[in-house]
């Protein structure tokens, strides 16, 4: 068993002001994706500048916070939302989901191709491979939050969470973090280099990221007040990431067929 390194989930307190670990990564990850960003800028025939990429990056984390956050509450948290309206303000206290991270990502993008004259999948393949990026830290702000942890484990890395009881559990942020983070992006960032055709680069980051959130939901707790919605063991995570899959797996298919033209 390992020990759980119980930092504190406040990274700086500064009087009233306090900033959390939680928020400091959604901000890490942003302005990873950023600087990546702006390298491509200096490729030659790169069709965007330097302060359209900004924008596109505004549009996208602007999408994401308010996706990630309404998407928690619609999808997990409905009830709490009900007895405490101003909940969905408090993003410090974590309460961010994927999926409607994503919706809101989608949407910033598409309001960024719509300004810009470009195609929705032209902006999604350029942005995809910056993604895991914010994913690898987004799941180590979960880690240090000692939340979303996993199912209680035998095995030699299993750690004991502050209020999960006394049983090892699987680290589960960790592996994602590992497989939506730093292998998803590995794959990604080769895949976008092989002049792959138009929404291939798009369609293999929702395959392969529904594959491992699937796959990881199986060592995951459930959440407490949702549990498994069938069979004793899918789960909400596992439902919103199937037709992820399924439509990722179709824009491969549809991409290769069709062999658009390649973009940025």
């Amino acid at each position: 068993m390992l020990a759980y390194p119980d930092i504190d989930p406040v990274a700086v307190s500064l009087g009233p002001v306090k900033i959390h670990w939680y928020g400091l990564m959604y901000v890490i990850g942003i302005a990873a994706a950023w600087l990546l960003a702006r390298q491509r800028t200096k490729q030659p025939g790169f069709p965007w500048n330097v302060a359209q990429v900004e924008d596109l990056i505004f549009y996208t984390a602007l999408g994401l916070v308010i996706g990630g956050r309404l998407g928690y509450i619609l999808f997990y948290n409905l009830s709490a939302l009900l007895h405490d309206p101003f909940m969905i303000f408090r993003v410090w206290e974590g309460g961010m989901a994927f999926h409607g991270g994503l919706l809101g990502a989608i949407a910033g993008m598409g309001l960024f191709a719509r300004k810009h004259g470009n195609s929705l999948f032209e902006v999604t393949d350029f942005i995809a491979p910056l993604v895991p990026i914010g994913l690898l830290a987004g799941r180590i702000g979960n880690f240090i939050n000692g939340e979303l942890w996993g199912k209680p484990t035998d095995l030699p890395w299993g750690m004991v969470f502050p209020g999960a009881g006394p049983e090892p559990r699987h680290p589960s942020q960790l592996y994602e973090a590992f497989l939506e983070g730093l292998v998803l992006f590995i794959v990604l960032r080769w895949f976008s280099r092989q002049s792959p055709p138009r929404m291939a680069v798009s369609g293999m980051f929702l395959l392969l990221y529904g594959i491992f959130r699937f796959a990881v939901e199986f060592v995951r707790q459930p959440d407490a007040h949702l549990g498994y919605l069938a069979f004793g063991w899918l789960t909400m995570g596992q439902l919103l990431t199937l037709p992820m899959i399924l439509f990722g797996a179709a824009l491969v298919g549809w991409a290769y067929r069709r062999r658009a033209p390649v973009g940025p």
